[in-house]
């Protein structure tokens, strides 16, 4: 373009100039008549003109060509980007389709899950009651025919005692594997329960804020467990011949560990597991047996539990367990009692026993104590009313304790550091806020140490008055 212009400017300077030289050169020699066509000079400086100006043309030409090209392969590249974003984004829509239809489904499948353990409790609940009026009915059977026995031997009543013994002990095998399939559905589904929530934790990572999130629990806690052990509890039903608890069970030559019915006073029925300990150092009741009211040892119970749970208890028996803060009171409330604490790290074991008192609810089982022997660690500040917190019943000037440091356990003034009742840590956390949150111990060096297994045991301080 810029050759043109100059072309343009240029030719008609050169013609005018080749104009005025012949003028001037017609004046001084002799005229001659004027030729009809242009010089060959300015022929051939027109023509260079017009072959360069063609040039210029054809650059230009093949310039621009080249740049629509480019802008088609571009408007094609964009054309294309965008055919395949609408592609993604349409799959995106279908996914977050596929993510919600899910959602519900789970919400759905969540709600049966709860519906089915409602009804399984309820189930679990009344086969064992009917176990302890079976129980009961043995032990009447029994006595019937040892008085049969005695009294009058007759072969067709035995005969008849016998089997009606049999049959009542098959149905009592019945139950029991009714209540192992009853426990074993309850347990499948609390790991159906645990995966719908893994799988609603990952909804909510994926961004697509649902509704029924707002439904979802605010606390950090796990999963509710059922007591398995809270069920066998009976009315009042009057059976003198029921223990009080493990010490007079021992007393009456049963001196192997395991589950006992006891019946302290004014109480109703309810099973313990009374722990032997003829073999158990530095006790003053070694050759006895205590109540166990705590275990711990593998961190397979979650021990962060409402205040109802763990005002009646909460785990098994025969492993992980809580008894129940108003069974312990049931218990203590007879006699004077003593409270003896086991801890067993990655390399030792310790002890500590102490005299203690016990209050009831209303003073949310306010605890007073002072320590008699031991080896290990100061387990609570002595002399001082501590009160039973959890994260839903917090005591009085206990405001962040059980949140903090998670399970129910007894406070005072500021969070202490020890608390048999929280997270399990397998083993040895190294991290210091980690023990501090599970079950741990402050040594009297001030250190923190996480501890493998806990047993709080109560024994009457005076067994042969208490008897």
């Amino acid at each position: 373009m810029y050759t043109i212009k100059l072309f343009l400017f240029i030719a008609p300077l050169v013609i005018s100039s080749r104009t005025d030289q012949d003028y001037t050169s017609l004046d001084s020699i002799s005229p001659e008549p004027k030729s009809r066509f242009a010089m060959l000079d300015d022929v051939k400086i027109l023509a260079n003109g017009l072959l360069q100006l063609g040039h210029g043309l054809k650059d230009f030409v093949h310039k621009t060509k080249g740049q629509i090209n480019d802008i088609f392969q571009k408007l094609n590249i964009f054309d294309q980007s965008f055919y395949d974003l609408s592609l993604q984004t349409n799959e995106i829509k279908e996914e977050e389709k596929e993510l919600r239809r899910a959602t519900s489904k789970l919400q759905v499948k969540n709600e049966e899950v709860k519906n089915m353990s409602l009804e399984l409790d309820s189930k679990l609940e009344s086969l064992l009651e009917e176990k302890i009026l079976l129980q009961q009915k043995v032990r009447y059977l029994e006595d019937q025919l040892t008085n049969l026995i005695k009294n009058q031997p007759q072969i067709q009543e035995h005969l008849e005692v016998t089997s009606l013994k049999t049959l009542v002990e098959q149905q009592d095998n019945s139950i029991k594997d009714l209540l192992q399939i009853v426990e074993e559905q309850y347990r499948q589904l609390n790991q159906q329960q645990s995966q719908i929530k893994e799988i609603e934790n990952q909804l909510r990572r994926t961004g697509i804020k649902e509704s029924t999130e707002n439904s979802l629990s605010s606390k950090p806690r796990a999963p509710r467990t059922t007591p398995s052990f809270h069920l066998n509890e009976t009315k009042n039903v009057e059976h003198d011949d029921i223990p009080a608890d493990c010490t007079i069970i021992y007393n009456q030559g049963k001196h192997t560990s395991g589950i006992y019915s006891i019946r302290p006073s004014n109480s109703q029925v309810f099973n313990v597991y009374c722990d032997s300990t003829e073999n158990t150092i530095c006790s003053l009741y070694s050759g006895s047996s205590w109540t166990l009211i705590q275990h711990r040892i593998d961190g397979s119970q979650n021990f962060n539990e409402t205040w109802e749970n763990y005002k009646y208890g909460f785990g098994r028996l025969d492993g992980e367990f809580w008894l129940g803060l108003e069974k312990i009171y049931s218990i203590v409330k007879q006699s004077n009692y003593i409270l003896r604490i086991e801890l067993e790290d990655w390399k030792d074991k310790y002890y500590t026993e102490y005299s203690f008192h016990l209050g009831d609810h209303e003073t949310n089982y306010t605890l007073h104590l002072a320590e008699i022997s031991g080896n290990g660690p100061k387990a609570f500040p002595e002399h001082k009313d501590l009160m039973f917190s959890t994260w839903d019943h917090k005591a009085k000037g206990h405001f962040n304790c059980p949140e903090s440091n998670s399970g129910g356990w007894w406070c005072h003034d500021v969070c202490g550091e020890n608390n048999l009742n929280g997270k399990y840590n397998k083993p040895r956390a190294k991290a210091k806020p980690e023990r501090k949150g599970g079950i741990c111990w402050k040594s009297q060096d001030g250190r923190l140490y996480s501890i493998k297994a806990t047993k709080m045991l109560i024994h009457p301080s005076d067994s042969e008055n208490y008897e």
